[in-house]
């Protein structure tokens, strides 16, 4: 399976509350589902992937190592309990949550520690996330851009990207933005607004539609049903080239996530 261009996201979702977006999204259609280890959600994810009856290989899974298990010794093993607590014998995609400049293990040690994990089936592709242009390029020396799936990035109207993203795209790495709708934010934004009233759409159905258009995979996240729901109309929207670029002039360079001693130094 090829990356998903929607899917749904379950950051700081836990207990009954990640299982009903799971349930409620699955049963809406969505077909893709990011974790990460360090989210604390991959067993109810997989309960509620059990229960809702859908096989496992018709859902795209993602999840992400966490900065503790990128040694050699650590990282298999702990995808294998991922694999367990998620009630799959692979998932789709495993990526390295952080690149964490801070932490003793090499690049060249955990990418080929995930590269070993695919040759072992654990995982259908691999790739990274929040990499900037000098790791990707590490990256790439060890295990190639064609085996680099995707960099996962936060990526909102207030936060382009384009060099790097530019640079992944030369490579044929795909581009997943996270926090597409920036917290909240943009949601709140006069242009954005104003381009939703146009359309008779949500904002966040404009936000979305326009990073689809730009060629990105999504994954945005919500508890309630309705909002599932109206999010993935936005795969059927199209934005006039006037509506994209006055979304492309709300770039800021204004990031949300920022974490020290995980995050590289940005592009």
């Amino acid at each position: 399976m090829t990356l998903p261009r929607f899917g749904l996201g379950t950051f700081r979702l836990q207990g009954q509350t990640v299982i009903d977006s799971v349930t409620n999204a699955l049963d809406l259609g969505y077909r893709a589902i990011d974790t990460a280890q360090i989210y604390g959600n991959e067993a109810d994810i997989g309960a509620a992937i059990k229960n809702s009856g859908i096989a496992t290989d018709s859902i795209y899974l993602t999840t992400k190592i966490w900065v503790d298990n990128l040694s050699r010794q650590a990282l298999i093993p702990s995808l294998e309990q991922s694999l367990d607590k998620l009630g799959v014998n692979s998932v789709d995609l495993t990526l390295i949550h952080w690149p964490a400049p801070s932490n003793p293990v090499p690049l060249e040690v955990y990418m080929s520690a995930l590269a070993e994990a695919k040759s072992l089936g654990l995982t259908k592709k691999i790739g990274v996330s929040n990499f900037n242009i000098e790791l990707l390029k590490q990256a790439i020396d060890v295990v190639g851009a064609e085996n680099i799936e995707t960099n996962q990035i936060e990526l909102s109207p207030y936060l382009q990207n384009r060099k790097l993203v530019n640079f992944m795209q030369q490579q044929g790495i795909k581009v997943t933005s996270y926090m597409t709708l920036a917290y909240g934010k943009a949601l709140k934004d006069a242009v954005i607004q104003r381009i939703a009233e146009q359309n008779q759409q949500t904002p966040a159905q404009v936000i979305l539609a326009w990073a689809l258009a730009k060629g990105y995979a999504v994954i945005p996240s919500s508890t309630k049903r309705e909002n599932l729901a109206s999010n993935l109309q936005a795969q059927h929207i199209t934005l006039s080239d006037e509506q994209m670029a006055q979304i492309d002039q709300l770039e800021a360079n204004s990031r949300e996530v920022n974490p020290e001693g995980l995050a590289p130094i940005w592009d």
